[in-house]
């Protein structure tokens, strides 16, 4: 493995910037009540590094400027347009009158596999649950869609930052492809 070099700052900034492309990715993140300021925060820089459109924080969700979110999102909550609803429903109403396919994130008797969308369901709004309680029944009622990320092991889910990342980019390259 001679020869290997690590990249530094401004190299993998240079890599990164020559693959980004001119426009934000059609996706716009829902944030359902969260209740960890450090999740929240997680999911700001995960979605920094997707370039998506923007975060949307709904009802208890904590917003910046906070301590947590500051912690774990690290400068991303200057770089990702976000804006705080004070209901997730409304929230998903709206994008539904701007065009947005409104796809839920949660393991439901009617779920489907998130690599089973394609590229007509872009701009594509995913609403993020609440850590213990999920996706709220009357968001999930009004989502055109509701995916899952199928799982192999006995947990039965993941951390919400965690999943949420995984979703991310398994859009984006639904995105990418098309």
């Amino acid at each position: 493995m001679r020869g290997i070099k690590k990249l530094e700052s401004e190299e993998i900034l240079t890599r990164w910037r020559s693959n980004r492309p001119k426009e934000r990715f059609p996706l716009t993140l829902l944030l359902d009540n969260l209740r960890s300021a450090y999740n929240v925060g997680s999911i700001f820089r995960t979605a920094e590094c997707a370039f998506i459109e923007r975060i949307i924080l709904c009802g208890i969700t904590a917003t910046p400027p906070h301590p947590g979110i500051a912690k774990t999102a690290l400068g991303t909550t200057e770089r990702v347009p976000w804006h705080h609803e004070p209901s997730t429903l409304y929230a998903v109403e709206k994008l539904k009158r701007k065009g947005y396919t409104v796809a839920s994130l949660e393991l439901t008797n009617r779920s489907i596999p998130i690599q089973q969308l394609e590229r007509p369901y872009f701009p594509l709004a995913l609403v993020i649950g609440n850590e213990v309680t999920g996706v709220a029944e009357e968001v999930l009622e009004n989502s055109h869609l509701i995916v899952d990320i199928p799982l192999f092991g006995e947990k039965e889910s993941l951390n919400v930052a965690v999943a949420t990342a995984v979703a991310l980019f398994l859009l984006l390259e639904k995105i990418k492809q098309g």
